[in-house]
């Protein structure tokens, strides 16, 4: 079968390796469509060097997939299904894999399949969005307006903030964020986002920041933006060195909150992302807005370097693996 082995930064190559051997407790799955996330952007170009090449499949982490075989008895999952395949180890960038019964999924009925792909990134907003204090009422600012930044965006509004002020340097990516429920929404290039947070609070600064970027400028400017005593979220992996420059001091200052979120797939349940595969069945989020390319596995690696480049106004990328 074929699979995706990063190599070297930026080099993923196509190989041919068998098709893995089916354990007690386990799945064996044929990927139907993935999508791509910031994560998968970094394991691409960005890991430590000594870490390529990759494990094989590295660099594909969201999937609807048909369940092949299994050796176990998931709930409401029989051979033959389509389910949300959560994979471990983030290698699901092959023809084939096997996965613990407990990530198999079943899929919701009457909605379209790369509708409920968009679930697993947003049970991971919902499972970081947990760690969150109580938001009603509250100013917020998300940086980012990549699909994780947009379901933010949408979550906080749902759980009661009062503004969701929606930051990127990307015009599309702005009028995405507005769509998905961004009370205000800054492309911010050339702008200072500084000033125009004090100016929409009032001069106060947000109660919570959420950074969905990984950039080290962004992840900078989180401190900048939070009143004193308030929170502050990195969600965003990376992308860059693991040791950068950071402002320490500005945070230490604001005296404020600060978590990150990393697991859900080890969540009991995975009970954030069923939610998610329900709140996107009923349509009550919209990914649409998200969902701007589509290409075949056999262009994935043009589907990568699009990702990274976040060119043509990309927000989401399907890689349909039986086209």
């Amino acid at each position: 079968m074929r699979a995706i082995q990063i190599v070297a930064p930026g080099r993923p190559e196509f190989v041919e390796v068998p098709v893995p051997t089916l354990r007690p407790g386990h799945g064996l799955v044929r990927p139907l469509l993935l999508s791509l996330c910031g994560s998968d952007v970094r394991s691409v170009y960005y890991a430590p060097e000594d870490e390529y090449p990759l494990a094989v499949g590295r660099g594909g982490h969201e999937v609807i997939a048909q369940v092949e075989a299994l050796a176990g008895s998931p709930p409401g999952v029989g051979v033959g299904d389509s389910v949300m395949a959560l994979v471990p180890g983030d290698a699901g960038m092959s023809e084939r894999f096997v996965t613990a019964t407990d990530n198999l999924l079943a899929l919701p009925a009457d909605c379209p399949r790369e509708h409920l792909l968009m679930a697993q990134q947003l049970g991971t907003v919902i499972f970081a969005c947990r760690r969150l204090p109580n938001v009603v009422g509250m100013d917020t600012v998300v940086i980012g307006q990549g699909s994780a930044g947009l379901f933010f965006d949408a979550m906080l509004r749902r759980l009661g903030a009062e503004r969701v002020v929606a930051l990127d340097v990307i015009e599309q990516r702005v009028a995405a964020g507005l769509k998905l429920g961004a009370t205000h929404a800054l492309n911010i290039h050339g702008v200072d986002p500084i000033s125009a947070v004090a100016d929409i609070t009032g001069g106060r600064m947000a109660d919570l920041v959420i950074e969905a970027v990984g950039e080290p400028e962004t992840i900078n400017l989180m401190p900048h933006l939070v009143r004193k005593g308030g929170h502050l979220m990195s969600f965003g992996v990376p992308r860059g060195p693991h040791v950068f420059p950071f402002d320490y001091f500005s945070l230490f200052r604001k005296t404020c909150h600060f978590t990150s979120s990393d697991g859900t797939i080890e969540e009991p349940g995975r009970r954030s992302t069923r939610m998610a595969l329900d709140l996107i069945a009923k349509g009550e989020i919209d990914v649409t807005p998200m969902l701007t390319h589509r290409l075949s596995f056999a262009r994935v690696k043009e589907a990568y370097e699009l990702a990274r480049s976040r060119e043509d106004g990309v927000i989401k990328i399907v890689i349909d693996m039986v086209a």
